[in-house]
């Protein structure tokens, strides 16, 4: 079954076999955002800042701690991390809850937990590009995660149609997606701005008509584009 759930600016599909894992999720996301609020009433710069954060005030709870190491990692703000992370802390409430199949797609920042095949598109907007997907084999968690700098709200100081990175986490993947798509006007240097932190395993750059990738990524196979699986405000 499938749920879009909406808390402010937080807007996810959540996709599970029972409604209950789908109710643990969304529990997760009213908890660790409220926590995340908190944080940054005491913090306002962690909101706006661009590179990473050494000092805050308080000590950071879960998520802001995610964050931070994950932005510190891609050299960028922490809130490149905020989907990825919260679609992390969603799925993980998922599978302790006991979910085998658990995937949270929080504006085209995706965590999940999946024992069986998955397809996820890369939605490229106008790109010729805009008909391709990853097929997933089952995997114990995962995070897919994309910037642009032509879809969606993300932003982004570079010209990728897409800036996809795969990783452990949908929080490191989220913050590597930002270098990412950053550089992505140059693929080498933008690969080589990531290739090396632990825990990425892959990325892809799509820009007009080219595409590239480094890593280790999902088999890409050809998936027709439908708007209804899209996940924005």
């Amino acid at each position: 079954m499938k749920e879009r759930f909406q808390l402010k600016q937080t807007v996810v599909t959540i996709v599970a076999d029972a409604r209950v894992h789908i109710e643990n999720a969304k529990e997760a996301i009213r908890s660790h955002r409220r926590e995340l609020e908190r944080f940054i009433a005491l913090n306002p710069f962690f909101r706006y800042a661009l590179e990473p954060l050494d000092e805050c005030v308080g000590a950071p709870p879960e998520i802001a701690r995610r964050m931070l190491e994950a932005s510190s990692a891609a050299n960028v703000g922490p809130m490149a991390a905020v989907a990825g992370v919260i679609a992390d802390l969603a799925v993980e409430a998922m599978v302790d809850a006991g979910a085998s199949y658990a995937i949270v797609d929080n504006g085209g920042d995706i965590a999940l937990s999946t024992d069986r095949e998955v397809t996820i598109g890369i939605y490229a907007g106008e790109s010729a590009f805009k008909d391709v997907a990853f097929k997933i084999r089952p995997t114990p968690f995962l995070g897919v995660c994309t910037s642009s700098a032509t879809v969606g709200p993300s932003i982004s100081f570079g010209t990728a149609d897409v800036a996809c990175v795969v990783a452990e986490k949908a929080c490191l993947a989220d913050a590597a997606a930002s270098a990412l798509g950053n550089l992505s006007t140059d693929p080498e240097a933008a690969f080589g701005a990531i290739k090396d932190i632990n825990g990425i395993l892959g990325a892809l750059l799509i820009v007009q008509d080219n595409l590239a990738t480094w890593g280790t990524l999902p088999t890409l196979v050809h998936a027709s584009f439908d708007e209804a699986c899209v996940t924005h405000a």
